[in-house]
């Protein structure tokens, strides 16, 4: 029987374990130039003892922004930052995926530079509000993007990827999830339409199969995770028929070899078994364990076949020595909510270790 700490290769990396720290923003990029500070050196280093870790969100471009300090991975400073990060995490043998994720329509122009606006498939705002350095502020319908647009930031997230490499990781994840850009072109409240990138669920999904096929074109498939969430209604997203729709972008992207798939799963386990038997390479799960974190009990997922490794949010937030912290059955720290978006090092890197 399969176990959470037995070793697994992924991307050609030989992983000590299958307990992956899930992206979680946190908000500490701070600085005009959306730039990793050396508490994050310092936060991400700590984790290393993660089979793989996915860094939180970042932007592959500057319209790309969706919450206030959050990093880039677009300049050249970005890339020299982010080396010290990638650079920690290997000295303690661990491996690192940058996520690269477009906040697209959840987003607002106090967050972007240069008189940028947010951006969408099509000119339909979400329900609701986002954070701000100055407050909470409606979000507001964002510009359709032109085709030459969407070219553009097919090519952003591949030159993005390239510079992730140039950066020290391991690889990149794509965030086809919770609402944001690749999410946005799925679902049909968010995308209407009615060219070829839109329309009927061929169209809805051409968004997301050429950045993942371009970002593996640029730097190698084995480079490259994908993210879904199918169904989740967070950022107001609403989609139907949702084994079609995920089972046919599956089909399409099984034949690129990419390193894994990372399903955000939502209250159906039988989609996720569909989509689980769909899915030829390795099959990361988040589980759906709401309204509770995902605990120790998730470790029978591996055991049972149900995914390959399971990803872990906030348990993995509050205890940096997780995967031996679940080997041994505890004890375990408990997060702060309080401290989970921007601050200091409390609630960010002064959660102990056993050892100490």
């Amino acid at each position: 029987m399969t176990t959470a700490f037995d070793p697994i290769v992924l991307g050609g990396k030989h992983l000590a374990n299958r307990v992956v720290m899930a992206p979680m923003a946190r908000s500490r990029a701070y600085g005009p130039g959306a730039e990793p500070t050396e508490l994050m050196v310092t936060y991400y280093a700590q984790r290393a003892s993660a089979g793989l870790i996915v860094s939180e969100s970042i932007q592959p471009s500057p319209v790309g922004q969706g919450y206030p300090d959050t990093p880039g991975l677009h300049t050249p400073g970005q890339v020299r930052a982010w080396r010290t990060v990638t650079d920690a995490v290997h000295r303690e043998g661990g491996v690192i995926f940058a996520q690269l994720m477009h906040a697209g329509r959840i987003s607002h122009p106090n967050l972007l530079p240069d008189g940028l606006e947010p951006v969408g498939p099509s000119a339909v705002a979400a329900n609701g509000q986002i954070y701000t350095h100055e407050g909470r502020k409606d979000l507001a319908a964002p510009r359709e993007l032109s085709e030459g647009e969407i070219r553009q930031t097919v090519a952003d997230f591949a030159d993005s990827a390239r510079k992730a490499i140039e950066a020290g990781f391991d690889g990149v994840e794509l965030h086809g999830a919770n609402g944001y850009l690749i999410h946005q072109f799925l679902a049909p409240n968010s995308n209407r339409r009615t060219d070829a990138w839109g329309g009927d669920a061929e169209g809805r999904m051409r968004f997301a199969i050429e950045v993942v096929t371009g970002v593996a074109e640029a730097i190698g498939s084995d480079r490259v995770g994908l993210r879904i969430s199918p169904g989740n209604p967070f950022n107001d997203m609403s989609e139907d028929n949702l084994g079609e729709v995920y089972g046919a972008l599956l089909e399409r992207l099984a034949g690129l070899d990419l390193a894994y798939l990372h399903l955000m799963e939502g209250p159906d386990r039988d989609l996720t078994a569909h989509l689980r038997k769909a899915w030829p390479g390795t099959f990361i799960l988040n589980p759906f364990t709401h309204p509770d974190p995902t605990g120790p009990d998730a470790l029978r997922l591996i055991e049972d076949g149900s995914a390959d490794m399971v990803a872990y949010g906030a348990l993995f937030l509050a205890n940096p020595d997780l995967p031996r912290r679940l080997l041994s059955g505890g004890p375990f720290n408990t997060p702060d909510p309080a401290t989970f978006y921007g601050g200091d090092h409390r609630g960010y890197t002064d959660y102990p270790a056993l050892t100490a």
